[in-house]
């Protein structure tokens, strides 16, 4: 409004200055000031009072209008809801239309299961009582058969009354005689009968056991051949001279004694040209012996004090060497874990014999060729080889301690902790009564061991009673004539009464004595008994 009044101030202030007739107004005068102001301020007033009422109509028709779109937006808006609810109203009819449907078929569906299951249980209920009366039925059948089968008892039994009592008129026995008799005529015939059974049963068993057994056996030696050689509890020092000897003796026999007295053996100084004997039933110091000894000879100085020198450290050497020994057998079988003092034990049998055999290489061959038997037969190849390389175990022991190297034996490998299993083995291999598998399979294969060609020597002492032994038992059975053990006691040859025994006593007779010999006697090998019965008719023509 101001910008208004402002542009037409001056076009007034012209049209008035020209009427009135004013001059000077362009400051001139001072008389025309106020009016000019005035009518100013005036125009100002009018101009602002237009706009106003114009701005007022212009507000006046927008508002309207406003009023009139929100009407009709309103109106629309009431429209589309009500179209909507009506849209709305429709589906939730149409949803609830449908699940009523369904619900209804559902309803139609259980109803049609409720029936059928009644029907199934009406037709469980007729078929039950179906059976039912079949069942009352024969129950009454077999009461029936009962009370007949009672009566159809008791007429029997009196009739086998009557026909015992019959028989017992007619062949003038009672019934526990005749029972007697009866028997009697069965035991000899099933005796017979039970014979021949035997016979064939033990003969299939032993082709089929003697086959399969060659062949275990001959591949586990085949697959472990070791030398043997025979040992004795003397050793010989060969000397470069026989001036040697006189050295060795020394003055007054000083360095002899010296040496006898720190190693425990016995130097026998006699006729043999340049050698010397070493005697001692202890293997280990005999051997302490021999190397002192040598060493003593290859170094020339021999005197009591070099003797002691050379001894101890000789034995401590020994004891190293031991330990070596037992060490390489056990890695030599596939044996570890054992304890340090089994395997110091195992070492010391190396330096032990039996029967000529060295122990060490025997206990080696043992654990090798059980370990193969017991792979062959599906066994505890670990037990089979531990037991056989321990059954001799207490054989270290013999010479410090009281027992048999068998209780020797079992005692250490209790108080070293070794498993039951393996104790069980050892323990079999002298005639114990086998606990398991591996037992047996160690005592097998310690018989073999020992039963190789030239392994062992037997004394003319322990031969003879052992001939003697297998006679006596031979002669302990009734019907034996002679006895002949012969092939070195390999084979026991018994000639029988032929009156008194026949076929089949014979065979029974040759089983019995096999087992006494097994159980009575320890022996290398095998033994072949063999009964001959022979009948002889003899006629003279005159």
């Amino acid at each position: 409004m101001s910008s208004q009044g402002d542009s037409t101030l001056p076009a007034s202030y012209e049209r008035t200055r020209k009427l009135r007739g004013y001059r000077g107004f362009d400051g001139g005068g001072e008389t025309g000031t106020p009016v000019i102001v005035l009518l100013v301020v005036l125009v100002a007033v009018v101009a602002g009072l237009g706009g106003y009422m114009v701005r007022r109509v212009i507000g006046e028709g927008g508002f309207r209008a406003a009023e009139e779109a929100a009407k009709r937006i309103r109106e629309e808006a009431q429209r589309n809801a009500e179209a909507h609810l009506r849209e709305a109203i429709l589906q939730a009819k149409e949803e609830a239309h449908r699940l009523r449907s369904e619900a209804e078929r559902e309803l139609q569906q259980q109803r049609s299961d409720v029936q059928e299951i009644e029907r199934r249980v009406m037709q469980r209920e007729e078929n039950l009582e179906r059976r039912t009366e079949q069942l009352d039925h024969r129950q009454e059948a077999l009461d029936d058969d009962e009370r007949r089968l009672s009566r159809e008892r008791v007429e029997v039994e009196e009739v086998r009354k009557r026909a015992l009592g019959e028989l017992e008129r007619m062949a003038n026995l009672s019934a526990d005689e005749a029972r007697k008799m009866v028997m009697s005529q069965v035991e000899q015939e099933m005796s017979r009968e039970i014979a021949l059974r035997i016979r064939e049963t033990e003969q299939r068993a032993k082709e089929e056991a003697e086959k399969r057994a060659r062949n275990i056996i001959a591949l586990a030696v085949q697959r472990y051949a070791a030398d043997h050689v025979a040992e004795s509890t003397v050793s010989v020092v060969e000397l470069p001279s026989d001036d040697m000897k006189g050295r060795i003796i020394g003055r007054e026999g000083r360095n002899i004694r010296a040496l006898e007295n720190a190693t425990g053996i016995d130097l026998i100084v006699d006729d043999t040209p340049e050698a010397v004997l070493i005697s001692g039933f202890d293997p280990i110091r005999r051997e302490i012996a021999r190397i002192s000894l040598e060493r003593l000879v290859a170094d020339g100085r021999i005197h009591p004090a070099r003797i002691e020198e050379v001894v101890e450290k000789v034995k401590k050497e020994m004891e190293e060497r031991i330990h070596e020994q037992g060490e390489q057998a056990c890695f030599d079988v596939g044996v570890h874990n054992l304890h340090p003092e089994l395997v110091r034990l195992l070492g010391r049998l190396r330096y032990r014999t039996s029967y000529g055999q060295n122990v060490l290489k025997h206990s080696v061959e043992v654990a090798v060729i059980a370990g193969m038997i017991a792979a062959e037969l599906g066994a505890d190849v670990q037990v089979s080889k531990r037991g056989g390389l321990l059954h001799d175990i207490g054989k270290a022991l013999t010479h410090e301690m009281e027992g048999t190297h068998l209780e020797l034996g079992i005692d250490l490998l209790r108080k070293y902790k070794e498993t039951q299993e393996v104790i069980w083995a050892m323990e079999a291999h002298h005639g114990g009564d086998p606990r398991s598998v591996e037992a047996v399979i160690v005592t097998a294969a310690d018989a073999i061991s020992a039963a190789r060609p030239g392994a062992r020597r037997e004394s003319l002492e322990l031969y003879i009673k052992r001939l003697r032994k297998l006679e006596e038992i031979a002669d302990s059975f009734e019907g034996v004539e002679k006895t002949y053990a012969i092939q070195a006691g390999r084979e026991l040859r018994i000639i029988v009464k032929p009156e008194r025994v026949d076929d089949l006593a014979a065979a029974r007779m040759a089983h019995d004595i096999a087992r006494r010999i097994e159980e009575e006697l320890t022996y290398p090998g095998q033994i072949k008994v063999a009964v001959v019965r022979e009948t002889r008719a003899v006629d003279y023509a005159k």
